[in-house]
């Protein structure tokens, strides 16, 4: 299992464009693997992502049905609302990045140190600040507050750029990217909706958390 990252030949607009010239070139994804003790509703998520030479653009699209949205703070525990997520590790053993996001477009980001392979218990190296956070230049497609739940069917998008510099406050320059292969997963949750679940990309071999770093799947940058 792995995912090819192309070079965009223009930037994605942000505007929630699926179809838009600019992803046509993008491989797609969906997220099929789903924890246990989660509830009936699995609703369908497609993923996609680009590279520029400034920075990664990664589109969600979650066609779904008990929405629920209440958090709106940076840093809150957006997980317990209709919320995707993406964790990726650029440079081996060097750490990973949570960007969790709501339908809502609230994030929180943390980048992650030294995780327990047993557990998934991690040692949080460093909330990422908000001047960093906010380099992160989100769309979302529902209002910011979801309440009270949305019951019926509906899709909804979160599309987003992440600046390579974002990364390089932590690592160190990540060099040429083109050729390079980093670790990931991609995820949906809704731990406090009234039919909460867990999906991921990349199967968690059984494990009940997503901070797994073992269990990340490569993707390949190609282009540039």
């Amino acid at each position: 299992m792995k995912y090819v990252v192309r070079k965009s030949k223009r930037n994605p607009s942000l505007n929630g464009n699926w179809d838009e010239p600019a992803w046509r070139s993008a491989d797609l994804i969906t997220l099929d693997n789903f924890m246990a003790r989660s509830s009936a509703h699995r609703p369908r998520v497609e993923v996609k992502t680009l590279w520029r030479n400034e920075g990664l653009f990664v589109f969600f699209r979650v066609h779904d049905r008990y929405i629920r949205c209440l958090r709106t703070d940076y840093q809150a525990n957006v997980c317990r609302d209709s919320c995707v997520e993406f964790f990726v590790e650029p440079k081996k053993g060097r750490g990973y990045f949570n960007f969790e996001i709501t339908c809502g477009g609230t994030m929180l980001l943390f980048y992650c140190d030294n995780p327990d392979r047993e557990t998934g218990r991690i040692v949080v190296k460093d909330r990422v600040p908000r001047s960093l956070g906010e380099t992160v230049r989100i769309y979302h497609s529902m209002p910011k507050v979801v309440y009270p739940e949305v019951e019926f069917e509906a899709t909804w998008k979160v599309e987003y750029f992440i600046p390579f510099k974002l990364f390089e406050h932590y690592l160190g320059s990540l060099g040429k990217i083109g050729g390079q292969v980093w670790r990931a997963n991609f995820y949906k949750c809704a731990d406090e909706c009234s039919h909460p679940h867990w999906g991921s990309w990349a199967p968690l071999h059984g494990k009940a958390s997503f901070h797994v770093p073992q269990y990340f799947a490569p993707l390949r940058f190609i282009g540039g």
